[in-house]
């Protein structure tokens, strides 16, 4: 991973993320609210989001500081939380398997090692 690479992937995570929670709160909402997902959905694009900023956040401080090489795995671990923790929820959501709310603290676990990450990293400044 680049710092680079991990700001386009926070831009497309961003874009994604605007665009699911519109589908969800406009074509979806009646039917989230009738299966009572509303605020599962929700904190899927909720915690999309809030990743999406700290993914921002480290890939500027990577390209300004380029020997923060251990910000790249920062940037797999939220990218794997992003994709297992909010995808699971997107996917309970849309399909009512609930087996698949099982996988979120997988994720969970992925965003939590990327904020330890994160600690270790700056180590370096």
């Amino acid at each position: 991973m680049t710092a680079r690479l991990l700001l386009q992937l926070a831009a497309l995570l961003g874009g994604l993320g605007v665009a699911i929670g519109a589908f969800g709160a406009h074509a979806l909402h009646d039917t989230l609210v009738k299966a009572g997902r509303l605020d599962t959905f929700e904190t899927a694009v909720r915690y999309q989001f809030y990743h999406v900023l700290a993914l921002l956040a480290i890939g500027v401080l990577w390209a300004l500081r380029p020997d923060m090489q251990a910000l790249g795995t920062t940037g797999w671990l939220w990218l794997g939380g992003i994709v297992v923790f909010s995808g699971s929820l997107y996917a309970l959501c849309f399909t009512g398997i609930t087996k698949l709310g099982a996988v979120a603290p997988i994720g969970g676990l992925l965003l939590l090692a990327g904020w330890l990450s994160v600690i270790l990293a700056l180590r370096k400044l």
